[in-house]
């Protein structure tokens, strides 16, 4: 007899059987019965694994001690919803197998049910660990509706802020960098400088005008390193009479505007073309023999003081200035402090994108653009939890395709494509005295950009954004505090940031030269708590990437975890010879990275993850 109890929460499931009256004549107890001895349960093992396509897993139970004069029930209790189990007793009648099966609708984690066997007075009962696991299907064919027709078209990059702040550090770090920069293999390396690090100082026609030390201090050995090609960007004006406010910000007028372009053609003379004269003097880059094709016009406009319209007339008076001077150099445009989509305030794309996009006749831009960026960052307030912060990044995915939509609106700027060029978890910084720049609160660090949280947030970010077409994803910054790092710019050490940026870009590689890889189709019972992408490259090899961002108490900031475990059904795609599995989590050393292992290349791959990280699997054939 078979009796099933289940309540809202959990399922308790009550198998009863009898054992026959010869089996107990034959344990010696009598044909009346009697207790030969204390019950006893012993399972085959203290973990089972359930998938949630309903693949059923199998658990041994054995029963000693019964008492043949009582029937014996066996019941599983505190099953999570969406769970059945099935006991099928042996001939033998004390022994027997229970068959678990979860289902789509049972939530994945690990659970302690148990198994209690009944027998008369008696009651014994084990506990067992029951891991839901998410189950995936990877299909051999392209998934042509995500990235950019069907492939992750998304390189890895990082930046620079170019300061007085931070203009020491490759000087202070020579035994490491640039060499340990060049290896995260960056494309485009954004330098954004500021403060002291603006080469123009003032404008008499002077000699001590202009003063590239601070500014050069990082451009040339960046210049030196990845790719070659870091991206410019010009974030501010130089602070010169009439040219700025009483908050640092440009007034756009003729005039300023005017100014402002001939400082821009002058950096693009001095790195690009041979240099430029003043007071007599040759400014020049002493690196001459790579030039800097790409260049970032303004910062984060939106919150520096400006309307989109006057950034249009910004934008359109600077790039052709610049163009006058090497007509081969590519612009970033936008730049945008990106926040509160659809609410009608300075950081919402709606407001900015239109102006930008409306046809050049009707005060729109008119100038070249090569790329439209914007910046993203989760929170402005350390005290979010953990599942706020996972919650924006879906909201960033809505964002690129709104850049995309608008981009469309206009043929001549329908092919640009979008890059990321900010991106952590928290934008909040110390404004100085110890003060939150974004909630005038003690400011305090926070630590997620850094901690294994990052192992699982960042991951998730790139593949979300790679799958919604963005073409680049850029970490704010790479020499920077915990907050913010992939180094620390005090004693060059890596973050375990680092290393989950260095394999991202190792393991999902697009070059100007060769295509990112392409997106295959991926099915999966739950995405609520992990982010599985499944990839191929032409070479035939697929890489599988799975990041564990399920949340262990909804209060947590900066919490551990919860444990997830994923089993990828690969069959579709084949043999593979061998199989290299590396994870970065928790336990994941900082300074040397997570260390590859060899895993038998099976078709049913499982990955477990014990809280916060991500593992990738290279398959090759």
């Amino acid at each position: 007899m078979t009796l099933a109890f289940r309540s809202r929460r959990f399922a308790t499931l009550l198998i009863l059987f009898s054992v026959p009256l010869l089996a107990a004549a034959c344990n010696g107890a009598g044909a009346t019965g009697g207790p030969p001895g204390s019950l006893t349960l012993a399972l085959s093992s203290s973990t089972v694994v359930a998938p949630q396509d309903g693949t059923q897993a199998q658990l041994g139970v054995t029963i000693a001690g019964a008492d043949t004069a009582h029937s014996v029930s066996v019941a599983l209790k505190n099953l999570p919803n969406g769970v059945t189990a099935q006991f099928t007793p042996s001939a033998s009648g004390l022994t027997g197998t229970v068959a678990v099966a979860a289902s789509s609708t049972s939530p994945a984690g690990t659970y302690s049910p148990s198994v209690v066997v009944t027998n008369g007075n008696q009651t014994a009962s084990q506990s067992f660990a029951l891991v839901v696991a998410i189950a995936a299907m990877v299909g051999n064919t392209t998934d042509t509706s995500l990235g950019v027709a069907g492939r992750l078209e998304e390189f890895m990059a990082t930046s620079f802020q170019p300061a007085e702040w931070d203009f020491q550090f490759f000087q202070n770090h020579t035994a490491t960098e640039p060499a340990q920069l060049s290896k995260l293999g960056p494309q485009h390396i954004r330098l954004q400088f500021l403060s002291q690090a603006v080469p123009m100082k003032a404008n008499t026609n002077s000699a001590s005008d202009w003063d590239f030390t601070k500014l050069d201090a990082v451009v040339q050995p960046v210049l030196g390193v990845a790719d070659h090609s870091p991206e410019l960007q010009i974030a501010v004006a130089p602070d010169l009479p009439g040219m700025l406010d009483a908050n640092g910000h440009l007034i756009v007028n003729s005039a300023n505007l005017s100014t402002f372009a001939q400082y821009c053609a002058n950096l693009v003379k001095y790195y690009n073309r041979g240099g430029f004269q003043w007071g007599g003097t040759t400014f020049v880059s002493p690196n001459p023999q790579y030039p800097i094709t790409w260049w970032g016009i303004f910062n984060e406009y939106n919150i520096n003081g400006l309307m989109p319209s006057q950034y249009v007339q910004l934008y359109n008076a600077v790039v052709p200035a610049m163009l006058a001077v090497d007509p081969a150099i590519k612009f970033s445009a936008v730049e945008l402090a990106d926040f509160g989509f659809g609410t009608g305030d300075s950081g919402d794309p709606k407001v900015n994108l239109p102006p930008f996009v409306a046809p050049a006749n009707a005060g729109g831009v008119s100038a070249p653009v090569d790329v439209a960026s914007t910046h993203f960052y989760s929170s402005c307030n350390q005290k979010d939890t953990d599942a706020q912060i996972f919650s924006t990044v879906p909201g960033f995915v809505n964002d690129v395709k709104y850049f995309y939509q608008e981009l469309q609106s206009r043929s001549d700027l329908a092919n640009v494509p979008v890059w990321v060029t900010e991106n952590n978890v928290n934008a909040d910084f110390d404004k100085g005295g110890g003060i939150s720049a974004c909630n005038g609160t003690p400011f305090v660090a926070d630590l997620r950009g850094t901690s294994a949280f990052f192992a699982a947030w960042r991951p998730y970010v790139f593949s979300q954004l790679g799958k919604a077409g963005n073409r680049a994803l850029y970490d704010w910054d790479y020499d920077a505090d915990a907050q913010f790092g992939e180094v620390d710019y005090r004693s060059g050490n890596t973050y375990l940031s680092y290393w989950v940026d260095y394999w991202l870009g190792q393991l999902f590689p697009s070059t100007p030269s060769s295509a990112g890889p392409e997106i295959l189709q991926l099915n999966a019972t739950e995405i609520s708590t992990a982010e599985i992408l499944a990839t191929k490259n032409n070479d035939g090899s697929v890489v599988l990437m799975v990041a564990d961002r399920a949340v262990h108490a909804s209060s947590d900031n900066n919490g551990p975890g919860d444990p997830r475990t994923v089993i990828v059904d690969v069959s579709a795609l084949g043999t593979f010879s061998t199989a290299t599995a590396l994870t970065i989590d928790a336990k994941t050393s900082a300074s040397t990275g997570p260390a590859p292992a060899a895993v038998t290349p099976i078709q049913k791959l499982s990955v477990t993850l014990g809280g916060y990280g991500v593992t990738f699997i290279l398959l090759k054939p």
